[in-house]
C-alpha cells in the first residue's frame, strides 16, 4: 500500500467529508523550524475551506466538525491544523 503525504491524506478527507465548493490545503512546517512540535516538518497545516454544510453551524462547531476527521492523526502525523473556514 502506498503511503499518501499527509496534505494528500487531509485533502481527500475534507473533500469526502464536506464537498467542499473551495478547499486549500498548505504545509506550514517550514514556519516552526526550531519548535518542538517541527521533527522533521510535514506536520503543521492550515486549510481553507467552503463548505455549504457549515453555513448553518458556529464557527466552533465547524472546528469540531474538521477536527473530528483528524483525531487519530492527532498529534502525531499532524502537530498543528489551522482552520480558515470561507
Amino acid at each position: 500500500m502506498t503511503m499518501l503525504p499527509r496534505a494528500a491524506i487531509i485533502k481527500a478527507r475534507l473533500q469526502q467529508a464536506f464537498d467542499p465548493s473551495h478547499l486549500q490545503v498548505m504545509d506550514e512546517s517550514d514556519q516552526h523550524i526550531g519548535h518542538a512540535g517541527h521533527q522533521g516538518g510535514h506536520r503543521h497545516f492550515a486549510i481553507e475551506i467552503s463548505a455549504a454544510c457549515f453555513h448553518s453551524v458556529s464557527r466552533i462547531e465547524a472546528h469540531r466538525k474538521i477536527y473530528a476527521l483528524f483525531g487519530d492523526m492527532m498529534p502525531d502525523e499532524i502537530h498543528a491544523l489551522r482552520i480558515i473556514i470561507i
